[in-house]
């Protein structure tokens, strides 16, 4: 990393020079270079310090989601080092890259632990210190899904536009077909926030249609999770905003019944969806059930944002208030006194 690239790392982002660099992004300028597998670390000798990295990295990024609360300040002290090291810049052409590598993949960790916390602006910076990363090594799919990272988040903050246009720049360069249906499916979100019920069906039916499409390639980490249980209740979420509230509902319903048990703050955050779907079929006792438990996922891993989530149900619940479960839900989630 340069002086440049800390200063943009360290500086406020808005919309617009966060756009900018995504147009600079999707502008194919950079010859990729062959990227190193983290596995490669098995076969170094005693004492390759980024071996050491590229194995504690690999140590710790693969815990399940209750566990990283406990462990983000290792993640943190491991993007350092790597930092550090690509500061030197005294290292051959394929120890860079492995470090680059490593940036990327940290920066991502670090960033969703920041987005987890609702401290947006430090995610943000972390997520383009992990672009720049990919830029150096022309990984145009990793690099989407840091763009894909900045979108959700986007959205996440009821910016759908800026959501949508980073979603098209990450769509105009990704190649792995694992990485399509995840884009169009985020893209279709941003439309569906927007009122473009044409654009929203068009994605949805792209992420449909590509999901599960083969490859030769390994799948990016990113989006290796990626599985029908999303497309469905990703689908349910823009029709719900499209106001397909009982279409949306059934949708939502059998992608939580997909996704498996390791997948905890995603299923929170799919509980919250069921929550606000009931709600919107006048099923209070249902939506307070729904939502508890997403606050109590919530609230066991570490995850603010997912808290926030469901306290933004809550004034929707005043016509309900003597429903049962609501009035405890509200007292949980009310402001203090």
């Amino acid at each position: 990393m340069d002086h440049a690239r800390r200063r943009l790392v360290v500086s406020a982002v808005s919309s617009t020079a966060l756009l900018a660099l995504a147009g600079a992004w999707a502008q194919p300028s950079h010859t990729a270079t062959a990227q190193p597998e983290l596995s490669d670390a098995a076969g170094l000798v005693d004492g390759d310090e980024t071996g050491r990295l590229e194995e504690a990295t690999a140590l710790f990024t693969n815990r399940a989601t209750e566990n990283r609360v406990r462990t983000i300040s290792v993640l943190e002290a491991l993007l350092q080092s790597v930092t550090d090291l690509l500061d030197e810049r005294n290292h051959g052409t394929r120890d860079m890259a492995r470090l680059h590598v490593l940036a990327a993949k940290l920066a991502s960790e670090a960033g969703w632990h920041r987005f987890d916390l609702s401290r947006h602006a430090e995610a943000v910076r972390f997520w383009i210190g992990g672009l720049h990363s990919t830029h150096e090594l022309g990984d145009v799919d990793t690099g989407a899904g840091l763009l894909s990272d900045l979108a959700y988040q986007a959205s996440w903050r009821s910016r759908p536009a800026t959501a949508a246009d980073l979603l098209r720049r990450a769509l105009s360069r990704a190649r792995h077909p694992a990485a399509q249906p995840l884009l169009q499916l985020r893209l279709a979100r941003a439309l569906a926030a927007l009122g473009d019920r044409k654009g929203t069906l068009r994605a949805l039916t792209a992420a449909e249609n590509l999901l599960g499409t083969p490859a030769a390639d390994p799948i990016p980490s990113w989006c290796s999770r990626h599985s029908t249980a999303d497309v469905a209740v990703d689908s349910g979420q823009a029709l719900l905003d499209l106001g397909d509230t009982r279409r949306a509902h059934q949708l939502i319903r059998e992608g939580q019944g997909e996704l498996p048990p390791a997948r905890i703050k995603t299923y929170g955050v799919f509980q919250t969806c069921q929550a606000r779907s009931y709600l919107e079929l006048g099923e209070p006792e249902q939506t307070a059930a729904a939502a508890t438990e997403a606050l109590d996922l919530a609230l066991r891993i570490g995850a603010p944002r997912c808290v926030k989530l469901v306290c933004d149900l809550t004034p929707a619940f005043e016509p309900f208030a003597s429903a049962q479960g609501v009035p405890e839900l509200l007292a949980r989630t009310g402001p203090s006194p």
